[in-house]
């Protein structure tokens, strides 16, 4: 059997990512305008930016995807033809959208438009992509809450429909991606593209009692602290009933949350028969199941990551596209991929709901931020003259450093034994960025990027 291969769809917050991502494998990308995609900040797609995308992705026979896919209220829906217009005549590929309202608006306007259905329209079943498929939507980005069994079923029952699944990147605390709680505390609505990662940051938990005359619940001084291990014991001890089908009595347990930025501020949460999962997700990584995706019959494979640096873009679209072409040419897979993926700063890797696992293996509950693990980014390559290649740097390294070159035509490692100011002269340390040195390089190095292999 022939087995086709899936698009690798990657993230641009900028031009430069977006040349990054085809440099190194990637079939499509996306971009949004801030004003209209959930992703306003970091992101310098304008409409001239968004024309010169366009542009240099058709030249390069590669697709470009304009991301729309807010949740409007009314006063974006007065504006969103207007502003929509003048994107719409540049000819993207396809535009991402959530809204029904908005996708109707452009289907009035503009039939033959291509649109993609986001993944913040929550669709979950076949049913719903055969309803989708009648309004007109070209591709539906499945729900994340999906297993692998899940996705063929659909496949089986949508032979018709490009179907897309997210592979890599971050998980929101939320119904992919319905997330409540940026605009809860500070008032900047994640479903409107002003997400302020509320999910990351550090908690106390807080026993409450609720007062019997005002509802209202107040805080109770815990004397050791709060143990996830012992709440987790707790919680799988009283989970759901008492076993005759009755709800546990401390199913309705209030408590309360304190945010580490936000000292004594306590703000109530509830717990019913499931738990509370206000709580800090892993990231998705999914390449171990690329070759399953493949034999389902998937169109294409997302990565997650406007927001992510170059060195990410690069870096998951390298190594997705390996894994890809591997699963096409029927070769197995190669568990040096995880490893390469392990450069990245991450949160802890998940297979999310691709696969059944311990609650416990979805959660970070050490910390909010991600962490490296095996390289650093520490440089792009700006030019290269006399087997000197001159290196803007990103992050600290020094002689001694084994330095990994990371090239659309292959990576390779190296012991970095000199290095040299723009004036010549020797020197030992290269400091962050905006500084430039220059390291002798053999090879191909045109556009490559340059990671620090750490405990190396």
């Amino acid at each position: 059997m022939t087995l086709k291969a899936p698009e690798l769809l990657l993230p641009a917050g900028s031009l430069d990512k977006m040349r990054a991502a085809y440099d190194f494998g990637a079939d499509a990308i996306y971009a949004g305008q801030p004003r209209y995609s959930l992703r306003a900040r970091n992101n310098e797609f304008r409409l001239e930016q968004i024309a010169q995308g366009i542009q240099e992705a058709h030249a390069r026979g590669k697709k470009f995807f304009v991301t729309s896919n807010l949740i409007a209220h009314n006063d974006k829906v007065r504006t969103y033809i207007r502003d929509i217009t003048p994107v719409m005549e540049l000819k993207p590929d396809a535009f991402i959208m959530a809204d029904p309202g908005l996708m109707m608006m452009v289907k009035e306007k503009w039939p033959e438009a291509e649109i993609h259905l986001s993944v913040q329209a929550n669709t979950t079943n076949y049913a719903t992509v055969k309803f989708w498929q009648k309004a007109g939507v070209s591709r539906i980005i499945l729900s994340r809450e999906l297993s692998l069994d899940e996705i063929e079923k659909i496949r089986q029952e949508c032979p018709d429909m490009e179907l897309e699944v997210f592979v890599h990147g971050a998980l929101c605390i939320a119904y992919s991606g319905r997330c409540l709680l940026s605009g809860y505390f500070n008032r900047r609505d994640p479903n409107q593209g002003t997400c302020t990662n509320a999910c990351r940051w550090e908690y106390k938990t807080h026993d409450a009692a609720v007062d019997p005359n005002t509802g209202e619940a107040l805080a109770q001084t815990m004397e050791n602290g709060f143990s996830f291990d012992k709440a987790r014991e707790e919680a799988d001890s009283q989970f759901s009933t008492c076993g005759n089908g009755e709800r546990h009595p401390k199913a309705d347990q209030v408590y309360l949350i304190e945010e580490m930025g936000r000292p004594g501020e306590h703000m109530p949460i509830m717990e019913d028969e499931h738990g509370t999962y206000i709580m800090n997700s892993k990231d998705l990584r999914a390449v171990e199941h690329v070759e399953r995706l493949v034999k389902i019959g998937v169109d294409s494979l997302k990565i997650e990551g406007r927001t992510k640096s170059l060195y990410y873009v690069a870096r998951t679209a390298q190594v997705y596209r390996r894994a890809i072409d591997d699963a096409v040419a029927g070769r197995p897979f190669n568990p040096e991929l995880i490893t390469e993926l392990e450069g990245l700063a991450n949160r802890g890797y998940t297979g999310g709901l691709m696969e059944r696992r311990p609650s416990q293996d979805y959660q970070n509950y050490e910390t909010g931020h991600s962490v490296l693990q095996r390289s650093h980014f520490v440089g792009e390559v700006r030019g290269y003259a006399d087997g000197l290649a001159e290196v803007e740097t990103k992050n600290r390294f020094q002689v001694g450093d084994t330095l990994e070159i990371i090239h659309p035509q292959g990576n390779r490692q190296i012991k970095l034994e000199k290095m040299f100011n723009l004036e010549g002269e020797p020197v030992e340390v290269a400091q962050g960025n905006p500084v430039r040195v220059r390291i002798p390089l053999e090879g191909p190095v045109e556009g490559a990027l340059i990671s620090r292999l750490l405990n190396a």
